[in-house]
């Protein structure tokens, strides 16, 4: 990833995370205002209904009987209340009087079923009518043994000077919030691009340097084994063309490219005697020289990064027919990876000069890999690289050392990243 597009990747995630947070933050901001907003207006309401519950207004309140009575009337001229009632202990109304209002209020008044408070607590509710707010309080108004004898109800309207700083509050706190919240993502941005670029130069290193590692290595085998490391080379970018022509995934390019340098790792066990014998090997040093699979699977098991190349340190020398070693695989239970890289790897064996054979011409190496079809070689693989053998031959096969490292790190720096150069 260049550091543009990290920068446009944390940009656009901080942005949408940003305009998430600052939604969430002005909701929750709105519901704990007007919840604060409600509260101040029920408790407005109950300060105003606690002037009913002093001695001698309760026993005028419980002496009063109908509707409209004088002196209930009176009361609630000199109150906030737009309408007040009074009830029973056992939820009846025995008197109550209101001021001029809707129809439409007095119904929804009178339709809430609200519980009756026990002594010492009280009962609110709000009402919203004809675009306007009301606050519904109730209150016991005497005890007698513990228990309300009768109860007083008072309607208190919100007036639009109220209404309008409660609304005013609620959209300035939300706004504020919505503000903040989204100002704080965007100034967190140049502190999360700089851990974001910290974490993948550290990122990048690390894979640089695995990657060194596993160069390192091969080319240390192939120079044991045929004093050249060009062999690594060409074998990882032959199965790199092979496989980017039938379409393999990414991730398993990779893997191509590491088991490719790490193939013959297992050759570190074998002794010069047998590594390196100029002639034909014994059945018995031939069995020697087997064991190197599964020393290569041993000497890779414990790294987790060089685990990438298991499946063709393991299974390169499988057959298709079943005659290949160290399991004796058969045909597609073979790993595809195993069975492409078996492919370049005998074709680069065949067309390259080693202390105990000549190279190869193009022609007969392809004959031999086109005789093995279905012996040795899966058929199909075998068919995607004859129909560009000799185009692979004259860009890789023929290309000097030189040629073939820069080759080499275009294709790393495709499939892990930044441009890593290969060990000179």
């Amino acid at each position: 990833m260049t550091p543009q597009s990290l920068r446009r990747l944390l940009f656009k995630r901080l942005l949408l995370t940003g305009v998430a947070f600052s939604l969430v933050a002005a909701v929750s901001s709105y519901y704990l205002e007007t919840w604060q907003v409600e509260t101040a207006a029920f408790e407005s309401a109950l300060e105003s209904a606690r002037h009913f519950d002093e001695p001698k207004t309760r026993e005028h309140l419980i002496q009063f009987r109908g509707h409209n009575h004088p002196e209930l009337t009176s009361l609630l001229n000199d109150s906030h209340f737009i309408a007040i009632r009074v009830f029973s202990s056992d939820g009846e109304v025995l008197s109550e009087a209101w001021k001029s209002i809707s129809n439409g209020l007095q119904s929804a008044v009178t339709a809430h079923v609200h519980d009756f408070p026990t002594a010492g607590a009280s009962h609110r509710n709000w009402i919203r009518s004809g675009g306007e707010d009301f606050v519904q309080v109730v209150l016991p108004l005497a005890e007698r043994g513990g228990k309300p004898m009768a109860y007083f109800e008072g309607i208190y309207r919100i007036d639009a000077r109220m209404q309008q700083a409660q609304k005013e509050r609620v959209r300035n706190s939300s706004l504020i919030a919505l503000i903040s919240a989204f100002a704080a993502s965007i100034l967190f941005y140049p502190i999360l691009l700089g851990l974001t670029r910290r974490s993948m130069t550290l990122s990048q290193s690390l894979l640089e340097s695995n990657i060194e590692m596993m160069q390192t290595l091969g080319s240390a085998i192939a120079k044991r084994d045929s004093d050249t490391d060009s062999h690594n080379y060409r074998v990882a970018l032959y199965t790199v063309r092979l496989a980017e022509s039938m379409h393999r995934p990414n991730n398993e390019i990779m893997e191509l490219i590491t088991g490719a340098f790490l193939h013959d790792i297992g050759k570190i066990g074998i002794s010069d005697q047998i590594l390196l014998k100029p002639g034909k090997l014994t059945p018995d040093e031939f069995e020697t020289m087997k064991l190197h699979v599964t020393l290569g699977e041993e000497i890779i098991a414990h790294n987790s990064w060089l685990l990438k190349a298991r499946t063709i340190v393991g299974h390169h020398h499988e057959k298709f027919n079943g005659s290949g070693y160290p399991n004796g695989l058969k045909g597609h239970v073979i790993p595809f990876s195993a069975r492409l890289f078996a492919v370049v790897d005998v074709f680069d064996a065949l067309t390259s000069k080693r202390p105990y054979k000549p190279a190869l011409p193009l022609a007969e190496a392809t004959k031999i890999i086109d005789g093995e079809r279905g012996r040795h070689f899966d058929p199909e693989i075998v068919e995607a690289f004859l129909l560009q053998a000799e185009r692979l031959y004259d860009e890789i096969g023929c290309a000097s050392r030189d040629v073939l490292q820069r080759k080499l790190a275009q294709t790393v720096q495709k499939y892990f990243g930044r441009d890593t150069s290969a060990p000179g």
